[in-house]
């Protein structure tokens, strides 16, 4: 391996070698975008701790099996960076990060907050049949406790594998159901049977 640590390389040369290589641009634009980040964080109160960076500076060194401290300078020497050089820049990606959750986080609350009811979820019982007749007797023998919603379920569901789960349709969010069928489920207390509601497919029970 050759030893770079102690080579003399002049800024110039360091330059015509990015442009070069085409890489000057996308350099620029790194400063660029930190000078963003920077301004961004400073306008939301985003700072990054020396314990942000100890912790995270940590973390590398373990990664890299650096369990001295005069083995981190080495490697750090091998790389052409300082102690400091290397910290500023763990805080310059911890800051981005920051600033992305902070963005990200604010987004989310923001949509919950829109959509929140889309966000329930209730666990299911369905029984469903093709007579309202069926459907109301079922809803009295059930609500009178002359037979259980999961009996009523496997006996008299006209889906043979609903009848098999005993009803059983999981825990589904809101918007998984028409309007319709939502606001009735969402209406009753857990444990609670619905009246029988009519849709195209045949009269339900939950």
């Amino acid at each position: 391996m050759v030893d770079l640590s102690k080579a003399s390389v002049t800024p110039e040369e360091i330059m015509y070698s990015l442009k070069k290589e085409m890489h000057l641009k996308g350099i620029c634009q790194k400063v660029l975008y930190q000078r963003v980040i920077n301004k961004a964080a400073q306008e939301r109160g985003i700072t990054v701790t020396p314990e942000d960076v100890q912790a995270q500076a940590d973390e590398i060194r373990y990664a890299n099996r650096l369990e001295k401290a005069a083995e981190t300078l080495a490697w750090l020497a091998d790389q052409m960076v300082t102690a400091e050089d290397w910290e500023a820049g763990i805080s310059d990606r911890l800051l981005a990060q920051k600033l992305a959750e902070s963005l990200f986080y604010k987004d989310v609350e923001k949509s919950f907050a829109q959509n929140r009811l889309d966000f329930e979820q209730v666990l299911v019982y369905q029984i469903l049949v093709d007579s309202e007749e069926i459907a109301q007797e079922l809803f009295y023998q059930i609500e009178e406790g002359e037979i259980s919603f999961y009996e009523a379920a496997h006996f008299y569901d006209i889906d043979p594998e609903r009848q098999r789960r005993c009803g059983y349709e999981g825990k589904l969010p809101r918007w998984s159901f028409k309007p319709e069928i939502a606001a009735l489920i969402f209406s009753v207390q857990p444990g609670e049977v619905t009246h029988p509601l009519q849709t195209e497919q045949g009269y339900h029970l939950f």
